[in-house]
């Protein structure tokens, strides 16, 4: 289905005369080939880059000769993500990212010419605990994970410019218009996306909240997938409603007076078959005569 979706958008803006600068995505193979053949240039999102590495980490922090990892589990999930903003190619990404190994063993002087030191103002550390020793299994098992041949590929693919956390917030509405636990007809269902994207797009850019002196304001969230961490999260202005306004007014001065035109345009919507009416159906009679054998079979 994604892969469909993403047939069909580019067609979309193709034919709308819309000419492509990149892709940001995550990590889905087959978008991944297709937009390779295609010829597209393709960024992942760092989100979905950075979960996989948390766990990562997390399941080696686990081991009792690997508790360090679990100190630098933050720093180094911090660090992909400098290394994506902070970058402008793909070498210099990776070159950054592999620094850390280094810099988890307090050295700060580089190899590779791309990133040749570390840009943070030296200090003295006299607490050599926090650092990691070199020939340790602890480093070992780290830098398998952290230079691993894939995902150092991930890493020159980050996006540094944009994210998805924009459509992430979009599917979010959506599930208050169109809850997946609820079956929808087709035209149901279209009208209810078209009310989430009205929605969504009338309060994408709510300013944030201020008190009375000016300060903007902010709330603390404690997700459960923090495991007891949190997160910092912007108060935005309450919501606005207008679309409804201008929906109301469609049709009580419009379509109620001369509904014909709106109802055709719905009856030429192509309407696809339901799942079910691909698959092969037997009558109802060798339906039941099949259940009723099996279960007069007695024990096995």
């Amino acid at each position: 289905m994604e892969k469909e979706g993403l047939m069909r958008s580019l067609d979309l803006l193709h034919g709308s005369g819309v000419k492509l600068d990149c892709i940001i995505t995550d990590r889905h193979p087959q978008i991944r080939k297709f937009l390779r053949e295609r010829k597209i240039s393709h960024y992942y999102d760092v989100w979905h880059v950075a979960k996989g590495l948390s766990k990562k980490l997390q399941q080696l922090g686990k081991d009792k000769d690997c508790a360090l990892v679990k100190k630098w589990h933050k720093s180094i999930v911090n660090h992909l993500y400098w290394c994506a903003t902070s970058s402008v190619s793909g070498p210099e990404k990776v070159a950054k990212w592999k620094s850390l190994l280094n810099h988890i063993q307090d050295v700060h002087i580089h190899s590779d010419p791309a990133f040749p030191k570390c840009v943070h103002p030296p200090k003295a550390s006299k607490d050599h605990s926090k650092w990691f020793q070199p020939g340790t299994s602890a480093l070992n098992r780290l830098e398998r994970v952290l230079t691993n041949k894939r995902y150092l590929t991930d890493v020159e693919k980050l996006s540094h410019h944009f994210q998805t956390s924009t459509v992430e917030s979009f599917h979010s509405v959506i599930q208050r218009f169109a809850p997946k636990n609820v079956v929808f007809p087709f035209i149901g269902m279209l009208c209810r996306l078209y009310l989430a994207a009205m929605h969504f797009n009338e309060n994408a850019d709510c300013p944030q909240w201020k008190t009375e002196k000016g300060k903007l304001m902010y709330r603390l969230l404690f997700p459960k997938a923090k495991r007891g961490g949190y997160t910092v999260k912007q108060v935005k202005t309450e919501p606005t409603i207008c679309y409804v306004l201008d929906l109301m007014q469609l049709v009580f001065e419009e379509i109620i007076h001369d509904p014909i035109p709106y109802l055709e345009a719905v009856q030429q919507l192509p309407v696809p078959q339901d799942l079910c009416a691909q698959l092969d159906r037997p009558s109802m009679d060798d339906a039941v005569a099949d259940h009723v054998s099996r279960f007069s079979r007695g024990g096995v």
